[in-house]
């Protein structure tokens, strides 16, 4: 497996329009205490990213996912995750019982870290393309989608209703396992369709397999 260094215009081009997107953000937010609890996450991932650019360069198909999934941190905490007026009108319009915004969140909380986790997992073990690949990977985003809910909880405990738009549970009582559910489901949707598409990426021999050998 070759390294393979993202090229430094699509780099700075990615990193560019988040900040153009990240100060959009910050102009007027719906209240700034959601919108810091939820840009927070993707600005230290961000900074995780350029910390370990130079020891592990990641794949340029990562870096876009990771770009499409913290600005859609940054739009969420403009508008929060409940108000988002796209997904508020498509709610009016199709008389669904929620603002699907925080679910498509949920989603992309499970298919972007795939990816993210299948390189690093196959860059440092290091592990081939196959079944204990594929178990670790959905392992590893289902427990940091278990730890975010974690992380909600112990917001609202300590702040109480100022946190309500930062869970964003719009009633309903099985929110937080809804939410576990599309990461999962995230997750494992991201490694069917990108599977082979990463191992392109990453020069790997061989083609994505799902089942365990």
């Amino acid at each position: 497996m070759k390294s393979s260094r993202v090229p430094v215009r699509s780099y700075y081009a990615l990193l560019g329009s988040l900040a153009a997107v990240f100060i959009w953000s910050g102009i007027r937010p719906h209240d700034y205490f959601t919108w810091l609890l939820e840009v927070t996450p993707g600005l230290i991932l961000i900074a995780v990213l350029i910390g370990i650019y130079r020891r592990t360069p990641l794949t340029l198909l990562t870096y876009t996912l990771v770009w499409a999934h913290v600005i859609l941190l940054f739009v969420g905490g403009h508008y929060t995750y409940v108000e988002v007026p796209l997904f508020n009108w498509l709610r009016d319009t199709f008389d669904l019982e929620r603002n699907y915004y925080d679910r498509l969140g949920h989603f992309m909380q499970g298919f972007v870290p795939a990816i993210l986790t299948r390189e690093i997992l196959i860059r440092k073990i290091p592990l081939q393309p196959g079944g204990w690949l594929v178990f670790l990977t959905l392992s590893v985003c289902l427990g940091f989608s278990a730890f975010y809910e974690l992380l909600e909880f112990t917001v609202a405990k300590l702040t109480g209703t100022a946190a309500e738009s930062f869970l964003g549970t719009q009633g309903d009582v099985w929110d937080t396992q809804w939410d576990m559910m599309c990461a999962l489901i995230g997750a494992a949707f991201s490694l069917l369709l990108l599977g082979k598409s990463h191992n392109r990426a990453m020069r790997l021999p061989g083609a994505f397999k799902l089942q365990i050998p």
